[in-house]
C-alpha cells in the first residue's frame, strides 16, 4: 500500500501518550498515528449500501422475551440440524 505525506498539529499531550504507546508497545509512532488516522476515516465513512438493507416480516408488534428466545432457539436448531434444545 503507497503512503502519502501531510502534516498535522498535535497537542502535545496527546503526541506524549503516543509516544509512551509506542515505546510500551514496540512500534513506531507513525504507526499509531496511521491506526487513529484510520479510525477516524472509517468512524466518517459514509457507506453505499444502509447497514441493515434486509427486512423481515413479521407480526408487527415487538415480541416479548420468550417469543425472541423461541425463534432464535428453532433457527439454531435448523442451522445445526440438531433435533432437540440444549
Amino acid at each position: 500500500m503507497s503512503m502519502k505525506r501531510t502534516n498535522v498539529y498535535a497537542d502535545p499531550e496527546d503526541l506524549a501518550i503516543i509516544k509512551e504507546a509506542a515505546k510500551r508497545r514496540g512500534i513506531s509512532e507513525a504507526e499509531i498515528i496511521r491506526q487513529g488516522i484510520h479510525l477516524a476515516a472509517m468512524a466518517n465513512r459514509v457507506w453505499d449500501e444502509p447497514l441493515f438493507s434486509r427486512t423481515f416480516t413479521g407480526p408487527g408488534r415487538t415480541l416479548a422475551k420468550d417469543e425472541v428466545r423461541d425463534v432464535v432457539a428453532d433457527a439454531a436448531q435448523r442451522e445445526t440440524g440438531s433435533g432437540t434444545a440444549a
